[in-house]
């Protein structure tokens, strides 16, 4: 495993609190915490490759872009064919979100989930309806759940704290160690 560098905290840190909306996100970042953009991307990197940061992407605010017309699509599909369709459906482009999951009878028999965002409500179930034609299954049972509500989104927390080490023992070399806090 990478050991863990004192700085990493601060850069943990800062990147909980999300990218600055800047031309050199890094830079940013960097000058925030002590660190040239070259060693914030380093870090980030042996970061990742340790399995510290899990998983690096964006959260999209779709409201603030205009898209208010946000409905999950919920299918209720062969298990023997759920995968097939599964990948046809990510395949296209007006879905953001494509994923299966196990039913829960028998109140949830649907396995398959798809989510599309659109600016208008009946856009986005024209949508839903060439998408059903398109993978062959306009005859099988769905939900279309048009969000009320955004709950807050965040990026991952990460908690790092020092761990008591003595001077000049093994430990010293790795002192930062990560805890995922629940975000």
């Amino acid at each position: 495993m990478t050991a863990l560098l004192p700085q990493d905290a601060a850069l943990l840190d800062a990147l909980a609190g999300g990218m600055p909306l800047v031309a050199r996100p890094y830079a940013a970042l960097g000058a925030a915490v002590g660190l040239d953009e070259s060693e914030v991307i380093a870090r980030i990197a042996a970061l990742r490759e340790a399995g510290v940061i899990k998983r690096f992407g964006v959260v999209v605010r779709h409201r603030e872009l205009g898209y208010a017309a946000n409905a999950m699509v919920v299918w209720d599909l062969p298990d023997e064919a759920v995968n097939a369709i599964g990948h046809a459906a990510a395949r296209v482009p007006f879905v953001t979100l494509c994923y299966q999951r196990p039913r829960r009878p028998p109140a949830w028999p649907f396995n398959l989930f798809t989510m599309i965002h659109g600016r208008e409500r009946a856009a986005v179930l024209r949508q839903i309806a060439a998408l059903a034609q398109a993978l062959g299954v306009e005859d099988r049972p769905r939900a279309v759940l048009f969000s009320r509500q955004r709950f807050k989104q965040n990026g991952a927390r990460y908690g790092l704290s020092r761990q008591l080490a003595q001077p000049g023992s093994p430990e010293e070399e790795r002192a930062w160690t990560p805890s995922i806090a629940a975000s």
